[in-house]
């Protein structure tokens, strides 16, 4: 158990650690997409991280109502998964001297962290139903959505347009 968590002991707990983990994540995502943004020699990759930085911002929003919904104070707890994901695409892009590559890079990266909140959300979502929380995970089904749309889009975008620059 975490030095700063308390221990999950029923459903309930799982869920709002979980709550816990995501709310950190996205903060974390916040604080990194502007340095991103800035790096990204394309344009329209820099627009989809200025789009999703956005969108990221709002996602935080929703879950601080989550966590008003379920009567639970707003707070993170640190996510080492998501800590290691955005390590390892600064350290990636930090290697990169082309800038092409670099996009390839980061657009990579950011796919990672798109997939990682989609894990989180469908859990959440899975676990909100089964504790009867049906309005939580319609909360959190607008994000899970948006997360996969953003996915389809970098994905989009790696193949028409960002993956064969580099090459």
């Amino acid at each position: 158990m975490g030095l700063f968590s308390k221990p999950i002991k029923t459903l309930d707990d799982l869920f709002v650690h979980t709550l816990q983990d995501i709310y950190y994540a996205e903060n974390q995502i916040t604080k990194t997409l502007p340095k991103m943004i800035e790096k990204a020699g394309d344009a329209q990759l820099r627009q989809a991280f200025q789009t999703h930085l956005t969108e990221t911002q709002g996602h935080v929003q929703r879950l601080e109502r989550v966590f008003q919904m379920h009567g639970q104070a707003v707070k993170g707890v640190q996510c080492a998964a998501m800590d290691g994901i955005l390590a390892e695409g600064s350290e990636i892009m930090g290697d990169c001297d082309d800038a092409d590559v670099r996009d390839a890079a980061m657009l990579s990266a950011a796919q990672a962290v798109e997939h990682y909140e989609i894990t989180r959300y469908g859990t959440l979502i899975a676990l909100a139903k089964q504790l009867g929380r049906n309005d939580c995970a319609s909360v959190l089904d607008q994000t899970l959505n948006e997360e996969k749309a953003t996915d389809r889009k970098l994905t989009e975008l790696a193949e028409s347009r960002v993956n064969r620059k580099a090459a």
